[in-house]
């Protein structure tokens, strides 16, 4: 049973973005940490468990290796179908969990939840669990880094300390401005000015000194 599903569920959609007719399996850690994942689009009309037991067992082996030294499996494959229509059981259900847990079997996982997810919301079959968000065909956002949190990629720069602070202003219908912060920008105007009205000429006295330690 799986102790946070809600984020299980936003996780593996967040990643892939299925749509009806896709089925995304998931290996999480002991955790529950997303530690692989796959997606695939199953063939209509087909409701035979041994062949969704290979298309599954295929899936894992392409995206992680498989635990089969182990006493006791430490890593949980979860099964996210997403379908049009009820969330509640049917026959194909029963079909893909038997697949489930087959192909978990055969490598060494733990066999997880089996969540069918449509356009009423996402429920996890055999637990009575569920909700409305995410649902098929919404767009959730798990987290949004702010700007002065995200690192420049290599060879880029990051954003200058007005910007990370900047806020944006509105002025007229539709029209955003940024806030003008002009305090630092105005010092270093300043500054160079000042550099600039000094005679080439000048004595040193009239230089600042640094103190060398």
């Amino acid at each position: 049973m799986l102790g946070n599903p809600r984020e299980v569920v936003t996780g593996l959609y967040e990643r892939h973005r299925p749509a009806a007719g896709t089925v995304v399996v998931g290996v999480l850690d002991p955790d529950e940490r997303l530690r692989a994942s796959a997606s695939f689009t199953r063939r209509a009309g087909e409701s035979d468990g041994w062949v969704f037991r290979n298309t599954l067992l295929a899936q894992l082996r392409r995206v992680i290796p498989h635990d089969l030294r182990r006493r006791t499996p430490v890593r949980t494959a979860v099964l996210l179908h997403c379908r049009e229509g009820e969330s509640r059981w049917t026959v194909e259900d029963g079909a893909w969990m038997w697949g489930l847990r087959d192909a978990c079997t055969l490598h060494g996982l733990r066999c997880g939840a089996y969540v069918t997810l449509t356009g009423a919301g996402w429920q996890v079959l055999g637990e009575g669990r569920g909700g409305r968000h995410p649902q098929l065909g919404s767009r959730t956002t798990l987290f949004v880094p702010r700007a002065d949190k995200v690192s420049p990629l290599p060879g880029q720069l990051g954003p200058l300390p007005e910007q990370r602070a900047g806020r944006t202003e509105r002025f007229g219908t539709g029209t955003e401005r940024p806030e003008q912060r002009t305090g630092r920008a105005e010092s270093l105007t300043e500054r160079a000015a000042g550099l600039l009205s000094r005679p080439i000429d000048a004595p040193r006295e009239q230089w600042p000194r640094t103190a060398v330690r």
